[in-house]
């Protein structure tokens, strides 16, 4: 049977006690996709959208969602970030925007939440950019890509290429 680490032996929640786990550099690659119309996406695009520059909000949101995660999710540790980067993407081949976040941190524990709150939350905010000309607009597929660092090492999903290694 599978132990869950943020059970206590009653099977209720808690928050995992790291206090003796050591310091170690950690990062985390998370991805998402947001569905849009191929006007819309034409327009977020090109940069043509009433509203404005849609990815460059989405961006900062999702900057600004990896900074909040441990107030948004109940069993986070507070981290100290390094550095949290969100690019977006238009894909016209598959009709939507693809979102990709990484962040950095030196801590007890992963920073993998972080990264996937970025790409979720990058991918709201561009579907509240989109949402008056586009009620399709959707968010697709957010996952973790890659995670490095502390007791497990290294995952990397089957598929992903990390930007900061291809073609070295």
């Amino acid at each position: 049977m599978t132990r869950f680490s943020h059970l206590d032996s009653q099977g209720r929640a808690r928050m995992v006690d790291v206090g003796d786990k050591p310091v170690t550099a950690r990062r985390a690659v998370a991805s998402a996709f947001v569905v849009l119309a191929p006007e819309t996406l034409r327009a977020v695009a090109e940069g043509t959208l009433a509203k404005g520059d849609a990815l460059g909000v989405a961006r900062l949101a999702g900057i600004g969602g990896a900074k909040q995660t441990a107030a948004l999710i109940p069993l986070c540790h507070p981290l100290p970030l390094d550095q949290v980067a969100v690019s977006l993407r238009a894909d016209g081949e598959k009709g939507g925007v693809r979102i990709l976040a990484e962040a950095r941190t030196h801590a007890r524990t992963g920073v993998e939440m972080e990264a996937l709150t970025a790409a979720a939350v990058a991918g709201l905010a561009l579907i509240d950019m989109v949402k008056s000309g586009d009620r399709t607009a959707h968010l697709r597929h957010v996952r973790l890509e890659l995670k490095e660092g502390g007791k497990s090492g290294r995952y990397v999903r089957e598929g992903f290429e990390d930007p900061r290694t291809e073609g070295s």
